[in-house]
């Protein structure tokens, strides 16, 4: 399975997207993605330099740290379980279009682990 991209996770509070983007901007960062509850913004001239701001997920019971994008999220998962990683959020399919799962990294720190469709 290879890593595809490493996305950090900013905690915020409900209605900061407009502070971030000015702040982020200000680095040159540009929203590319905004579903409400999640905003990430990219680098125009790296897109896979990206940060993610989240009041709170969705669909699992905790806010991950970061995200790892990979290849393969279903092989991600079956190692992951045989190495006796602890696993918050199983993996599944979200309407937003990945496939993911939450994982509890040695340092305590919430790993979303997802793959795109």
């Amino acid at each position: 399975m290879a890593v595809r991209r490493v996305v950090p996770t900013i905690r915020t509070t409900p209605g900061a997207d407009q502070q971030n983007r000015d702040f982020y901007g200000l680095l040159g960062f540009e929203e590319v993605m905004n579903h409400g509850w999640i905003m990430t913004l990219a680098s125009p001239s790296s897109s896979s330099a990206q940060i993610s701001f989240m009041a709170g997920d969705k669909t699992a019971p905790v806010t991950p740290d970061l995200s790892v994008e990979v290849d393969d999220v279903d092989a991600a998962y079956a190692v992951l379980r045989a190495g006796g990683a602890e696993i918050l959020h199983p993996l599944q399919d979200e309407e937003w279009g990945v496939r993911r799962f939450f994982v509890r990294d040695p340092n305590g720190r919430v790993v979303n682990v997802l793959g795109h469709r």
